[in-house]
């Protein structure tokens, strides 16, 4: 059901606004299906009204991606520094990204859907900066764990960072083959912990 939206919003919050529109489709519907009659009547305005903040549907979808990256970087960052020491900094950032999935569950359905395009997209490009920079946090807490003995010396650091973000999108598609986004809660902790044995952490 599209939900009321202020007739007259500045230009920062009406652009804001339009994000979470296509956030809140794309939680049930395939996001190559959105468009921008259907953001704008979700939304309760016109097209033009749209196309005032935005020139293209791909520049939607590129501020869409821009959200996601600074706030999960965000919520990770937080997570980390939180943290007493790197394992324990690798497990809130695990918990800290599946909780921003659950919370968003339409945001891994943007990402999965711009990652199919054949072509690059200035979202495309997006995803691939939030995936380098959210690699650089995951090998930092890496080197700490192997500096402080926590991790073995032999860690192969161009694959852990795979496997780390392996797990969380194998949890995203299952849960979305179970039509339940929340059962990544409840799995992801038995996961982590044969991530720990994977990643050889000492004793």
């Amino acid at each position: 059901m599209p939900r009321s939206s202020p007739k007259y919003l500045p230009a920062d919050e009406r652009r804001a606004a339009t994000v979470q529109a296509v956030i809140a489709l794309a939680a049930d519907r395939n996001p190559a299906d959105i468009t921008t009659a259907a953001i704008a009547d979700h939304m309760q305005l016109t097209q033009g009204a749209l196309f005032r903040h935005f020139p293209n549907k791909e520049a939607i979808w590129d501020a869409v991606m821009a959200h996601a990256e600074k706030t999960l970087l965000a919520r990770v960052d937080a997570a980390i520094a939180r943290s007493d020491g790197p394992l324990a900094a690798l497990e809130a950032m695990f918990q800290a990204h599946v909780d921003f999935i659950v919370a968003h569950p339409g945001i891994p359905r943007i990402l999965f859907a711009e990652l199919q395009h054949d072509r690059t997209t200035p979202a495309k490009n997006r995803v691939r900066a939030l995936l380098e920079q959210y690699r650089v946090r995951l090998l930092e807490q890496a080197r700490r764990g192997i500096a402080r003995g926590a991790l073995r010396d032999a860690l192969d650091l161009d694959a852990m960072p795979a496997l780390f973000l392996g797990m969380i999108q194998g949890l995203v598609i299952q849960a979305m083959l179970a039509g339940d986004i929340r059962r990544m809660k409840s799995q992801a902790p038995a996961l982590f912990a044969l991530f720990l044995q994977g990643i050889g952490v000492r004793s």
